[in-house]
């Protein structure tokens, strides 16, 4: 297969350090619409199934799974935990709070339950997010495929997931709008978002890890130590270690946060759990699954030979690794990989190069298949 990069007609790389550039991907309203038309046919695919089963499509996207535990958190704060027939216990302090947060702020404002609140929340965050992604793919890759990359990331398999009131778009806005201050060379404003982004979800490691790697390779490449720099860099884990700090004063125990996600499964195990997950199938079963993984494995190599900018490469890459080395339900695992966004640049760069009768029903057809699969999965076990 030939070497994939960036094409003739798209906008120039930045440099791998990601060095300030004057690209501006230009309005987003192409690349919004039509991520909000892929999201409202899932929409529509789950209140027709709902109806067709006579189960409640609303519900799930605000009433069960995780968006529980961030309405209670949102309602009674902190502090709730629940045992297990075999005497696991989940605690809420898996959860991180920034969700929960803007749950009850909108909740006090509008005349919503926190619930509602949170759908809300979440669906304003996918937009931003959108928005976020097509900009990143714009300045990197030109403005048709920033568009196709918004609508992609509509499409993923597990986008369902973008209309729950959960924290994925929320997350995923902030990185992104933070991997592109990066590669505009707004060092604070990036370190800013990624400490937002360190309230909502444990992911934050990834972007914390590309800023703090192209903030490295910066200061190396110029000989130099800038204030911006360094200051954006400091600034990126401290969200993060914020809550992991809290929970462990809360808790007694410098440890307690990990302690609380290895309750729930989610220790760290390099990739053991994913190994004996694998092993166990049905030898059908599992060469799908190798199948699968050797794709995403393929992607990651398309992204390096695209010559991604060093941070979005650096914050796909540790997003993949984060959601493959640890012990959690591997069926959440596509879930924990959607803010990887980055995956998605190499086939949006190809289909942006077709012409739109062609790339045009294409994505129509990946938006539709994701449709169903999202609303029979909602009605049926669910987001794991």
């Amino acid at each position: 297969m030939p070497r994939t990069t960036l094409g003739p007609t798209s906008a120039p790389a930045p440099t791998p350090a990601s060095a300030p550039t004057r690209t501006r991907p230009g309005p987003p309203w192409a690349a919004l619409g039509g991520y909000a038309a892929t999201r409202l046919l899932g929409l529509v695919a789950l209140a027709v199934a709902a109806a067709v089963m006579d189960k409640d499509g609303l519900h799930r996207l605000k009433g069960r799974w995780d968006a529980v535990w961030y309405s209670r958190i949102a309602e009674h704060g902190y502090g709730h935990e629940v045992t297990l027939p075999n005497g696991d216990v989940h605690s809420d302090l898996a959860f991180f709070p920034l969700f929960p947060a803007l749950e009850r702020a909108v909740s006090a404002v509008l005349p919503v339950d926190v619930a509602t609140a949170g759908l809300l929340v979440s669906w304003a965050a996918s937009l931003a997010a959108a928005w976020g992604i097509y900009a990143v793919g714009a300045q990197v890759a030109g403005r048709r495929a920033g568009v196709v990359l918004a609508v992609l990331w509509g499409a993923y398999p597990t986008a369902f997931v973008q209309s729950m009131a959960y924290t994925e778009t929320l997350f995923t806005a902030l990185a992104a709008w933070s991997v592109l201050a990066v590669l505009r060379g707004r060092w604070i404003l990036a370190g800013a978002l990624s400490v937002f982004a360190g309230l909502t979800r444990p992911t934050a490691a990834a972007l914390i890890a590309a800023i703090g790697v192209t903030a490295l390779v910066t200061v190396v490449r110029e000989r130099r130590l800038r204030a911006p720099v360094v200051a954006g860099a400091l600034l990126a884990p401290l969200g993060w270690l914020a809550y992991i700090v809290y929970v462990g004063v809360r808790q007694g125990s410098a440890t307690a946060y990990f302690d609380v996600q290895a309750a729930w499964g989610n220790s760290i195990d390099g990739g053991v759990a994913l190994a004996r997950f694998i092993a166990g199938l049905p030898w059908p079963a599992a060469l799908g699954l190798c199948a699968a993984l050797g794709l995403l494995g393929w992607l990651v190599v398309l992204c390096v030979r695209q010559r991604q900018p060093l941070p979005l490469l650096v914050y796909t890459v540790a997003v993949v690794v984060i959601s493959l080395v640890g012990a959690a339900y591997f069926g959440s695992r596509p879930r924990l990989m959607m803010p990887a966004f980055g995956l998605l640049l190499p086939p949006a760069v190809a289909l942006a190069r077709l012409r739109t009768r062609t790339a045009g029903p294409v994505l129509g057809a990946l938006a539709l298949a994701s449709a169903v699969y999202g609303a029979f999965t909602l009605l049926g076990s669910g987001p794991p």
